[in-house]
């Protein structure tokens, strides 16, 4: 009897030690999936400001992607340029691409793309065209590779408006925002 005890329970304990193994099999494979996936295919990547307001909030954190990207216009990017806001990544809108022409209406601060005015529900507020047109002359031609980007909240944002930025080469490009994940009142796709 007390043997048959001692044989059900070593088996017991061999069956909670198998399952504990299994459990943590199982979650090693869930790590080494998400170490994998964060590494070669998305990253997340916090907001710092409020110049994509109100798109982004400041402290939001996005979920951004680079898997095949080429910029297209209305695209938010994350981007980062060498000398620009000491060199951290900023998010901004695609506004024009390689051979587009940009200008800035000086009197209703409208944005205009290839003669056409941009319809742009998105932004904040129009462009105070006394305050932040910046420090380039319009109209502006956008070079093949590179991308003229601007903040949604345009007179909060230092953007393609500037020569400290400028035309933005592609290659600065970390990758397009796929989604808000936080915070949870915001998650999903941008617009």
């Amino acid at each position: 009897m007390q043997q048959a005890q001692t044989e059900e329970k070593r088996k017991a304990e061999g069956r909670f030690s198998s399952e504990l193994f299994s459990w943590g099999e199982s979650l090693m494979a869930v790590l080494i999936f998400f170490v994998v996936v964060f590494t070669f295919f998305v990253r997340l990547i916090g907001v710092d400001g409020t110049s994509m307001y109100p798109t982004l909030q400041d402290r939001s954190i996005m979920l951004v992607s680079n898997l095949n990207y080429t910029p297209e216009k209305g695209d938010i990017v994350i981007l980062r340029k060498e000398g620009f806001y000491s060199d951290q990544p900023i998010v901004k809108r695609v506004i024009a691409t390689g051979g587009d022409t940009v200008d800035i209406d000086p009197v209703t601060g409208d944005v205009i793309v290839n003669g056409e005015v941009l319809d742009e529900p998105y932004i904040f507020e129009k462009i105070n065209t006394l305050e932040r047109m910046g420090d380039l002359t319009y109209p502006q031609t956008v070079p093949e590779g590179c991308i003229y980007v601007l903040g949604d909240n345009r007179n909060g944002s230092t953007d393609s408006r500037w020569s400290s930025l400028g035309m933005v080469d592609e290659r600065y490009v970390l990758g397009h925002v796929l989604s808000v994940v936080f915070p949870f009142s915001d998650f999903g796709s941008v617009a």
